[in-house]
């Protein structure tokens, strides 16, 4: 098989039927770079193959201490968002916050009608609730210089020989950095938003409410919940939360 051949991208509602033309053993500076999100998807796609995961995503850890959450970067149904996506992203997630940022551990969880014992035996993973309803899955907590994140494998048949483990993180860690690296060189198009509106909306980030943002601005709440609809609005968001998350992954607050 020629380059162009491996290279090929795998059909997104079949690629658990594919070889991963990488190799099952990549080290971390590997031949293929990833320049782009589109290169990123692929690239997680294939650590899916590896640990036979129906699915993925990727998500970048808010900077709130006081209300921590998952901002998501891309997932499997890339360029949209899988509902199990939009249901980690936006939410408290103090109790996998706190041990990403304090630890390497991988997790796993299981809420569905198949149980994880293919991953259950790992000595080095610890068990959690469960990020999604209804799932079964793992998650490797990566870093890189401009912040923390989550790389998240789903699917019932999950698999992982003890010998694979350190391996599939070092990837996931090198697809988080390439994936911040990206972001901060690319320019994004994004919705013409005022300073004082990213103000309002990276105090929310970090935990304040209304009343407290307008406190501190010397604004009145009226005044800033209209700057927090306006940008939610410009962001096509669904909620605060949802802006939040949108603004985090453009880049806009950090």
């Amino acid at each position: 098989m020629n380059d162009a051949a491996a290279r090929t991208e795998p059909d997104q509602q079949s690629f658990g039927e594919y070889r991963n033309p990488f190799g099952a053993h990549v080290p971390v500076s590997e031949q293929f770079h990833t320049v782009t999100i589109p290169d990123a998807v692929r690239r997680c796609r294939w650590i899916a193959v590896d640990l036979n995961a129906a699915a993925f995503s990727l998500y970048q850890i808010g900077p709130s201490a006081e209300r921590p959450f998952l901002a998501p970067c891309f997932d499997s149904s890339y360029p949209d968002m899988a509902p199990e996506t939009k249901q980690i992203a936006g939410k408290d997630r103090t109790g996998i916050v706190k041990h990403a940022r304090k630890s390497t551990a991988p997790c796993f969880w299981t809420d569905g009608p198949s149980g994880a014992g293919a991953i259950d035996g790992l000595a080095w993973c610890r068990r959690i609730d469960p990020l999604a309803e209804g799932t079964t899955g793992m998650a490797f907590p990566v870093h890189a210089d401009r912040g923390s994140g989550l790389a998240v494998f789903f699917g019932p048949d999950i698999a992982l020989e003890p010998h694979d483990l350190f391996e599939i993180h070092a990837r996931c860690f090198s697809l988080f950095e390439a994936v911040t690296r990206i972001r901060r060189r690319d320019g994004v198009t994004v919705p013409s938003i005022s300073k004082r509106e990213l103000e309002c909306l990276k105090l929310t980030a970090n935990g304040y409410t209304s009343e407290e943002i307008a406190r501190l601005l010397k604004l009145s709440v009226h005044t800033a919940n209209q700057y927090l609809s306006s940008t939610t609005q410009k962001l096509d968001a669904v909620n605060r939360m949802h802006a939040v998350a949108k603004a985090l992954r453009l880049g806009l607050i950090d």
